[in-house]
């Protein structure tokens, strides 16, 4: 009903910007009228492999609702496409050739602006942590067993999961903190080794990393599966890992376990990267590229 309300107010725009879709359920009638009816042009924005379902969490009904097939249609309808890492891009290319990598970006001045790296203390504890939602919670099954015999190897090894759900792994020196936007730096900033895993799936190729990209920023030391947009934000060994396999997991961690420098190192040029390539600063003028006539 809101974006409903919004149409009489389209006049006075040049262009209109739709994240993912203009209603997160139905036909893209909306989109259909702004591109037809009133003649906008669209710049259609999406971070996930939309078009598809989440086979983890999504009911037949949900799938019925979500109406996934708008998704190629908007593509068509649209003037502009901005896609989150170059797997999207491939799949809008097919419908509209106007479609241009538009990555994930943190704000490295104004919110991520405190990295670790930069005052790496020596200490006793090894914090591992992962931040994510009630939806990606269930990847963490992925590396249970490593992370189990982590801590039964190293017990200065802790665990920090920041999220709006309570994990459903058993690892003991484990604390949960419920995700606040208020502290999420503040929380974030508790971890000394963060992870990211995801099954290979189609799915997951529609990532964007953010969680990594979370990490880096802050300077800390990041391990994420070899899948998706981790590809092309990891440079592996340099700011980064990228692991396929249980074995590679417990290696990498180890490896940044043991030692203080390589954490030092990862982090900071993780840092570097983010500010590089991923900070809004950097992709300002890439993002306003969409709204040139």
């Amino acid at each position: 009903m809101k974006r409903l309300l919004l149409l009489p107010s389209l006049w006075k725009y040049d262009f209109v910007f739709i994240h993912r879709e203009a209603s997160p359920a139905g036909p893209p009638w909306l989109e259909w009228v702004i591109a037809k009816i009133f003649w906008k042009k669209i710049i259609y924005d999406f971070d996930d492999a939309i078009w598809m379902s989440d086979e983890f969490t999504e009911s037949n009904l949900l799938k019925v609702l979500k109406w996934r097939q708008k998704v190629q249609q908007i593509i068509k309808s649209s003037w502009k496409i901005s896609c989150g890492n170059q797997f999207l891009k491939n799949y809008a290319s097919q419908f509209n050739k106007n479609s241009f990598l538009n990555p994930t970006t943190i704000d490295t001045l104004n919110l991520h602006k405190s990295p670790r790296s930069l005052n790496f203390d020596k200490k006793d504890k090894i914090t591992i942590g992962w931040t994510g939602s009630h939806s990606t919670i269930k990847y963490l099954e992925i590396v249970h067993p490593i992370l189990f015999s982590l801590s039964s190897k190293y017990k200065n090894v802790e665990f920090i999961i920041i999220a709006n759900a309570k994990p459903t792994i058993l690892l003991e020196r484990l604390q949960f903190i419920e995700w606040s936007l208020l502290t999420e730096i503040e929380d974030l900033s508790k971890i000394d080794i963060g992870i990211m895993p995801l099954p290979n799936d189609d799915w997951s190729k529609g990532k964007c990393g953010f969680k990594l990209l979370q990490y880096m920023a802050l300077g800390i030391p990041c391990i994420g599966s070899k899948v998706g947009a981790n590809i092309e934000i990891v440079n592996d060994g340099i700011n980064g890992f990228l692991c396929s396999t249980e074995e590679e997991w417990f290696v990498a961690l180890e490896k940044l376990i043991l030692d203080e420098n390589l954490r030092s190192f990862i982090g900071s040029n993780g840092r570097s990267t983010i500010v590089d390539k991923y900070s809004v600063q950097s992709n300002e003028d890439n993002f306003l590229k969409f709204f040139n006539l």
